[in-house]
């Protein structure tokens, strides 16, 4: 097996690496300072919802080695202390289940502010034969020849589905995969659980051409798979699954 879906993660077994999408770190505080009253406990479901997905690995008998995160870690632009507080906690974590050179954090345009202490934030990973990037910028060593797969992040695909009547709607997050420069690309949903993401069946000229460094008309060939909460479930291409 190349890869796996796990959760809202990718797991690469062959080679133990575990692919993680945006965080946003100190979201559910932002939303708090406007003065909308959330619970606060978007570091928990972190690193409860990984643990589980740790778990899963092991109890298949698969050994999982490195761990990247492929960028917006944080998800202020400006310094926050208790968004650097949420980073550290998540980080001390990390540090049970890893070596530090096995955590790799790779920058989002969200990421203005490196909150590690040895500056570790990095702006692509490549091993081997793919390549992990947050998917804001074009890196030319990233489309290197010798590259088969590309894994990114950054529009926080999601989908919505209604029933025949339209009446009915619902969002969920989801992976998507598809043919990029000639390359097999795999995007990853946001692992921030408060908001389920942009849905990509809805996705318009404004948002996507400037916001993605894959152009729409190449999007819409790509496969839909679902996050769904026992397993993730293959759908059609964006293309044929226009929002009404």
């Amino acid at each position: 097996m190349k890869f796996q879906f796990l959760s809202k993660t990718l797991f690469f077994p062959p080679q133990g690496i575990l692919a993680v999408g945006d965080l946003h770190l100190g979201y559910d505080y932002m939303i708090q300072q406007s003065g909308v009253l959330i619970p606060e406990r978007q570091v928990e479901e972190i690193i409860s919802e990984l643990k589980e997905i740790f778990n899963k690995i092991k109890l298949e008998r698969q050994e999982l080695k490195k761990i990247i995160f492929i960028g917006d870690i944080k998800h202020s632009f400006a310094y926050e202390w208790k968004e650097k507080n949420y980073f550290n906690r998540v980080l001390d974590f990390l540090k049970e289940n890893f070596s530090e050179e096995n955590i790799i954090l790779i920058k989002g345009n969200h990421d203005t502010i490196d909150y590690t202490f040895d500056k570790r934030l990095v702006d692509y990973q490549i091993e081997k034969d793919i390549a992990f990037f947050h998917g804001d910028k074009f890196f030319p060593e990233v489309f290197d020849k010798k590259i088969k797969t590309i894994v990114m992040g950054h529009i926080h695909p999601s989908i919505i589905l209604s029933d025949k009547q339209g009446i009915k709607k619902e969002r969920f997050k989801c992976f998507l995969v598809g043919k990029f420069k000639k390359k097999e690309a795999i995007i990853l949903p946001s692992f921030l659980s408060t908001i389920e993401g942009f849905p990509i069946n809805n996705y318009d000229e404004e948002y996507g051409n400037f916001f993605s460094i894959i152009p729409k008309k190449d999007l819409m060939n790509f496969g839909v798979y679902i996050v769904g909460d026992d397993k993730v479930y293959e759908f059609n291409k964006i293309k044929k699954l226009k929002f009404n």
